[in-house]
């Protein structure tokens, strides 16, 4: 699977998906300081998910309707860069057949998938 990494992915989770087979571009490899519009409009470009710990692309999906090939929110503050990796690996590779099109929430405990009305 095709996906973006924000700036604020850690090197390390970047590097476990790459690992796993994913195709990644990491938005500090690229173009560091850009607009979350700007990093939302390249990853439609790549037909890539965005992967973010930014909360504000929740709002630019839903509140402000902008078109996303699919959004993973992760929520996984106080661990470690390892545990982020596995998790965030764990829980793409068991649901990426479900990811394309949806916004979805990965918090150390649970999966949220919402399909996007794009």
């Amino acid at each position: 699977m095709n996906f973006l990494a924000d700036e604020n992915i850690d090197l390390q989770v970047v590097e476990r998906l790459r690992q796993d087979g994913h195709f990644v571009l990491y938005v500090v490899e690229m173009e560091p300081g850009i607009s979350d519009d700007e990093v939302l409009d390249l990853a439609n470009q790549e037909a890539a998910l965005l992967l973010t710990y930014d909360k504000d692309f929740g709002e630019l999906v839903f509140r402000l309707r902008r078109i996303s090939s699919g959004v993973v929110f992760i929520r996984l503050s106080g661990l470690s860069n390892t545990r982020k990796a596995e998790i965030i690996s764990s829980a793409i590779n068991e649901h990426v057949s479900e990811l394309r099109g949806a916004f979805t929430v990965i918090t150390p405990i649970s999966i949220r998938i919402r399909k996007l009305d794009n």
